[in-house]
């Protein structure tokens, strides 16, 4: 089945907004078996959007556009798809009453311009959006059946999951399972893992399991991927291939599908009634942030010292004199005055030079203080963030009781 993505609005065009829903949807559908043939980006131009359109309902058996749902006079996905379809407007009652309660639920009066987002095309099929105000709709343009989303990226992906690909699997004939294994891991290239994984799938039957990766600084997603007629048999094949995957890539493995580096840490602290607190310089706050979100109120992160320069964090934190040990001696400082069971530091000063420095990583326990010295191939920006994820990869290793001090990829040579 040939698909299309058609994304709209003048700030994608322009380049103002970065288009990271086409990349969801691409990435979405090509994991469940069902690739993307042709992406169009359109401006809010109604002549331009019935060309795109009509293009599409040419050439594609199914089409997603993403985004011209809105209440405002800019957005003409809806006038535009019932032109180009042929139909007028009508309004959809019970969708209006959702709006309106929606509304009335905040304590606010409906605007009288979100009527608009109420009015499909006439015979469209409706599709809900949970989670917003603009309902998505799917109606035939040509040879092609259209599905409409919102572009709020996290109404697009509820809806993208729940709603569209169902249907464009039953459109496709799809009736067995993709199944998707995943594996993220950091401290090893791209190239390295896939020399590292040759000949994986030949422990499943010939054409079985695709390998396939995504590189996604600093982490690295690696994924399996199978067709099976159920779930459990999809899992039976992948299994052996997972097993693996698991033995060669090892240690720089930091979490599996879902999971995230930060969810996997307050996991195992959680499992031994631990609690970490952070210091950290040069970071943007990136570890105690990580780790707050993850945490969501249930008080295995404790607090973040967030500082831009090393004399702030003394002062911070009353160490006496600044020295190699700072990062030793902020993460053991922090695990005190928090009463806490982890105490995990980082100190990174950045160059005006192409050369970053060096930066150090200290985990603090009440029986040891470990540190790890690293220095990242890269500019600022690429060594602080792969210093926030060294860090939190750090502590992860140790609650795990795997080596901390692994050499990676990402790391100059020393000269």
């Amino acid at each position: 089945m040939r698909i299309e993505v058609i994304c709209t609005g003048d700030e994608i065009l322009s380049g103002k907004t970065v288009n990271t829903n086409f990349s969801y949807i691409s990435r979405r559908l090509q994991e469940v078996g069902m690739p993307v043939t042709w992406e169009t980006t359109v401006g809010d131009d109604r002549e331009e959007l019935i060309r795109a359109f009509r293009l599409a309902g040419e050439r594609a058996d199914a089409v997603i556009v993403n985004g011209g749902l809105g209440p405002t006079q800019d957005d003409l996905s809806t006038p535009i798809a019932a032109e180009t379809a042929g139909v007028g407007l009508m309004l959809h009652q019970p969708w209006l009453a959702r709006i309106e309660a929606f509304y009335a639920e905040r304590g606010r009066v409906m605007p009288p311009n979100n009527r608009k987002q109420a009015m499909l095309p006439e015979g469209a099929e409706f599709i809900d959006n949970p989670v917003g105000t603009a309902c998505g709709f799917a109606i035939n343009i040509g040879k092609g059946r259209f599905f409409f989303t919102p572009g709020v990226p996290r109404e697009l992906h509820k809806m993208l999951d729940e709603q569209l690909v169902p249907r464009l699997r039953e459109m496709a004939g799809m009736e067995s399972v993709v199944y998707l294994k995943r594996f993220h891991s950091f401290g090893l290239g791209e190239s390295r893992v896939d020399n590292m994984l040759e000949g994986v799938e030949k422990l499943a039957p010939p054409g079985a399991v695709k390998l396939g990766f995504q590189a996604h600084y600093p982490q690295l997603e690696t994924k399996l991927m199978v067709e099976a007629p159920t779930r459990r048999e999809a899992e039976a094949v992948v299994a052996p291939v997972a097993e693996e995957v698991q033995r060669r890539i090892g240690t720089f493995i930091l979490c599996e599908d879902d999971q995230t580096l930060e969810g996997t840490i307050l996991e195992e602290l959680g499992k031994i009634g631990g609690s970490v607190a952070v210091a950290e310089v040069g970071t943007f706050g990136g570890v105690g942030g990580r780790l707050a979100r993850a945490d969501n109120g249930r008080g295995i992160f404790q607090r973040s010292a967030v500082c831009s320069r090393p004399n702030d964090l003394m002062h911070a934190l009353d160490l006496s004199s600044e020295s190699q040990a700072l990062a030793a001696n902020a993460a053991a400082t922090v695990r005190v005055q928090t009463g806490t069971s982890h105490g995990l530091a980082v100190v990174i000063e950045s160059s005006r030079e192409p050369a970053q420095p060096p930066f150090t990583i200290a985990v603090a326990t009440a029986a040891q203080v470990i540190t790890r010295t690293a220095a990242l191939v890269g500019n600022a920006e690429r060594v602080r963030t792969g210093g926030v994820e060294m860090t939190l990869d750090t502590l992860r290793r140790l609650l795990e009781g795997k080596p901390t001090d692994e050499g990676m990829d990402f790391e100059r040579a020393a000269t």
